[in-house]
């Protein structure tokens, strides 16, 4: 899916991952039209990770909270961005459902690669106070795949972003969200 947001956001006008104030529904079915009719673009999202020290920025997006929701991860390796990822969440989900799903995303790219570390930043407490055992269980069906994918890791550490800090992962979770608000069909 992330690469099929990359090729939506590719086909919109827009600026920094969000579509321009002036795009249409129209404008963006007809982009997803157009992915979908080219098949499953191949991902490759994370491969330079490899062996290497990796930066996971990630972020959800819901508007309404619950409402139309997205997730976004970005990948840095060596102070280079490596991966942009980005999907809708649901129609009507939570904030701390896209949260989850995004640190979901990006663990699911990083999984295959191998990296020798992975420093998750995420402006959720909620998340981090959970994955820690601090505070609820991880909200389901993404707590058993990311407690998996940690377990993995030869070595993590988590970084609390607060609102002012910036976040590359937004604008991913943002149009994750737009295209969800356009709802099914």
């Amino acid at each position: 899916m992330a690469p099929a947001i990359d090729a939506i956001d590719d086909a919109v006008d827009g600026h920094g991952g969000l579509f321009g104030p002036d795009t249409t529904d129209g404008e963006i079915r007809a982009a997803i039209e157009d992915v979908l009719a080219g098949g499953p673009p191949e991902s490759t999202a994370g491969a330079e990770a490899a062996g290497r020290e990796v930066v996971l920025y990630v972020d959800g997006s819901s508007r309404g909270n619950p409402g139309p929701a997205g997730a976004g991860a970005v990948i840095i390796v060596d102070e280079t961005t490596v991966a942009t990822l980005g999907r809708p969440v649901g129609t009507r989900a939570d904030n701390n459902i896209a949260e989850y799903a995004a640190l979901q995303l990006g663990l699911d790219a990083l999984a295959p690669h191998d990296p020798a570390s992975v420093e998750v930043r995420i402006d959720s407490m909620t998340v981090v106070d959970a994955i820690w055992g601090e505070e609820g269980e991880p909200i389901e069906p993404y707590g058993a795949a990311i407690s998996d994918h940690l377990s993995a890791l030869s070595a993590h550490e988590w970084t609390h972003l607060v609102d002012s800090d910036p976040n590359p992962a937004d604008a991913r979770a943002t149009v994750g969200a737009d295209i969800a608000a356009l709802g099914p069909g």
